[in-house]
């Protein structure tokens, strides 16, 4: 939801009440121009209330000095002393070096930039205040670029006291300095007693949750006091930063909430139950699904019994089973004469879907549809006729689906796979596929368990469910960690294990993002493989291939006739070979434990005992290390996903397609994730309760930035 989708509010016309800040502009302040206003625009700031928003990043203690002789390495310091030499040295760079004594110890200030006027200022017998970081440098502790400030020669006092609280250090731009900076905050507060900062919570609610007026909060963060808890505010964790990351993620909570609400306001086709068909479907599958999968499949069942769209996304480790429990699903809709669409976000994973669905539906007489982005033209003139005519009642494919020559008869449910894959807009889009004043139901699956934290807050919109039990004779994928420098031992291995009848994935992988750049590296990779192993029949898979050409290579892998098979990441979702019971991935410290995760779960599909090889190149980083060693200790996807939040942070976790999903002024979803069980209670109450209050708060916080909820 952003600002665009509601009327824009007016200042009260009430003649006694001055506007709040939102309403004034930061070229109210005192020498604010057009070109300042640009740079303050770069980091946000717009209002004098995105300005007291823009909290510092950390602080600089200046209330008290201290003696030389007491300095250590890294600390901001206040110091004062007589400037007892001055000279231009010449090193690596050309520098001014001071070297300023206070009667305890003696330290040096150094400048690569200066001017003649400042080299003349800064003489023997100067006295001086400086404020700085101590660094180890050549001529002993050293301060570079201090600020400083010469002290009055005759009284021996310098031109300003001592700050009485801590100095802010602010996140800035090119050309705009701290001071600047510090200099309009200092103006913005003065105007706190003239305009109002709106309090947006309910009294009853802040007083409920302990919680300090936002401009006591405010007023307290740009200038602590002191004797503040330092290593709180520097960490975020200060109860007046947790009160305005409180109000950000309750804004962006009510937010989804308010995007499910529109969603929802236009009706969905009801679907009664259709045990019938779902009775025969089981009756083919020769075993018997899961608890877990029936419980997850009554759940959607009664979802799609409402006449509002359903919204849920189904989360499921590798190989539990979600696709059986979207094929219930896609049976209650074509029971009930609608269609359904399948969309997948890569082609081997959408040709795997095809082939799924179509053993489970052709037997019960339903026809499934195939639509890709490379098919021939031919083929796919009959194919939208055949969506078009309601001939084809379930559709699979991949993005093709929500082009706009893709016209369904009466689209009823769409199921969308790793929809991370995908982006949010392009998730959404496929509701427009429904009839005019009607929505789909949305059923979003993925095999990448997502971290408790994210699911509460980036997918608030959707209804949760589990799938958390594998089906039997799944055997556990035991990992181990090589280092590169015994690739021929592995090779041997993979031999080893091909001759014995079993079959091998060997994964390369690239940091950079390029499709051709990867497929080379799998070359390269093929070809040597092909040289140490020639009784062996190797496969070659890569994003660069033809349609056909990568069908063809995994119908042979598939068969048995390719033992093992050199892939790129291509192969992270949907490939299903349970014969193959070996996987190496070089270089793994290069992608995301989520990423490792899917891989992994290419193997140990069958009865067989299958095994993971991690083969890293030395060094490894100390990220690297905890990595490799999150996929060595567990096989859990979920304890894997909130360690995968860990390292990486949700931005990266979500994945680029998503960056901006997730962007937060303050919040910290890492660090704040202890407020969202909180924030879900409370959120639907303050919206059912204080409707105006909760949109005014989402336009605070999420107004200025674009937010998938503007869809």
């Amino acid at each position: 939801m952003t600002a665009t989708d509601t009327p824009v509010r007016k200042p009260s016309s009430n003649k006694t009440q001055a506007p709040g800040l939102d309403q004034v502009a930061v070229t109210a302040l005192k020498g604010v121009g057009s070109q300042l206003a640009l740079k303050l625009e770069k980091l946000g700031i717009t209002n004098l209330q995105d300005l007291l928003f823009h909290l510092p990043l950390r602080y600089m203690d200046r209330t008290r000095v201290t003696p030389i002789a007491a300095l250590q390495p890294l600390a901001n310091v206040v110091i004062e002393g007589e400037v007892r030499a001055s000279d231009v040295v010449f090193g690596r760079r050309r520098s001014l070096l001071c070297r300023l004594q206070d009667g305890t110890g003696t330290v040096s200030l150094r400048f690569f930039h200066f001017s003649n006027a400042q080299k003349q200022k800064l003489t023997p017998g100067t006295r001086l205040r400086c404020y700085g970081e101590t660094r180890r440098g050549a001529s002993g502790l050293e301060l570079y670029h201090p600020e400083y400030e010469v002290i009055d020669q005759n009284s021996n006092k310098s031109a300003k006291p001592l700050q009485q609280t801590l100095t802010p250090v602010y996140p800035t731009t090119e050309g705009l300095t701290q001071q600047r900076l510090r200099s309009l905050t200092e103006q913005a507060l003065e105007l706190l007693s003239q305009h109002s900062l709106t309090e947006l919570l309910p009294d009853h609610l802040r007083q409920q949750l302990h919680q300090v007026s936002l401009a006591d909060a405010v007023k307290y963060l740009h200038h602590p006091p002191k004797e503040a808890p330092i290593d709180k505010l520097l960490t975020g964790e200060h109860p007046y930063q947790q009160r305005l990351a409180f109000e950000e993620l309750l804004a962006h909570h009510i937010s989804m909430l308010l995007l499910r609400q529109r969603v929802q306001e236009t009706g969905a086709p009801a679907m009664a139950p259709q045990p019938h068909l779902q009775d025969r479907l089981v009756a083919q599958l020769g075993f018997t699904p899961t608890g877990a999968q029936t419980r997850v499949a009554a759940e959607i069942a009664y979802d799609l019994q409402q006449a509002v769209p359903m919204l849920r996304l189904v989360q499921g480790d590798v190989g539990s089973g979600k696709t059986l429990v979207a094929a219930f699903a896609a049976l209650q809709a074509v029971g009930n004469g609608y269609q359904v669409a399948i969309m997948a976000p890569t082609e081997i994973l959408a040709e795997q879907h095809r082939i799924n669905f179509s053993n489970w539906m052709e037997p019960l007489d339903i026809k499934v549809a195939w639509l890709s982005g490379k098919m021939k033209a031919a083929e796919r003139r009959e194919q939208l006729a055949a969506i078009a005519d309601g001939s084809a009642q379930v559709i699979v494919g991949t993005h093709a689906l929500f082009q706009d020559e893709v016209v369904f008869a009466d689209l009823g449910l769409t199921v969308i796979d790793e929809q991370h894959r995908f982006g949010v807009h392009q998730r959404l889009a496929l509701r427009e596929k429904g009839r005019e004043g009607r929505q789909p139901h949305q059923l979003i699956m993925t095999a990448t368990p997502i971290p408790r934290t994210l699911a509460m807050s980036v997918y608030a919109d959707l209804d949760n469910s589990v799938i958390d039990e594998l089906p039997p004779g799944r055997t556990p994928v035991s990992t181990v960690v090589i280092s590169n420098e015994r690739r021929q031992q592995v090779i041997e291995r993979v031999q080893q294990a091909c001759l014995e009848g079993r079959q091998a994935y060997w994964v390369c992988t690239l940091i950079e993002e390029s499709e051709a750049l990867e497929a080379q590296a799998a070359e390269a990779t093929w070809q040597a493989l092909r040289q140490a192993l020639p009784q062996l029949n190797i496969g070659l898979i890569h994003g660069r291939l033809k349609a056909a050409d990568k069908d063809a290579q995994m119908q042979a892998f598939k068969a048995g006739e390719t033992q093992l098979l050199v892939a790129t990441t291509v192969i992270e979702v949907g490939v299903d070979v349970p014969n193959a019971s070996l996987m190496i991935i070089e270089n793994p410290e290069r992608l995301g434990l989520a990423q490792l995760h899917q891989l992994r779960g290419r193997v140990g599909r069958g009865s067989k005992e299958s095994h993971c090889v991690l083969l890293y190149g030395a060094p490894l980083s100390q990220i690297g290390r905890e990595r490799l060693n999150a996929m060595r200790s567990t096989t859990d996807g979920f304890a894997i996903a909130e360690k995968d939040l860990q390292l990486r942070g949700p931005g990266e976790v979500l994945g680029t397609r998503q960056t901006g999903d997730v962007h937060f002024k303050l919040a910290d979803l890492q660090r704040d994730g202890h407020l969202l069980p909180t924030i879900k209670q409370i959120a639907p109450n303050l919206l059912a309760q204080h409707p105006q209050q909760a949109q005014l708060l989402v336009d605070r916080w999420l107004g200025n930035s674009p937010d998938y909820a503007n869809v």
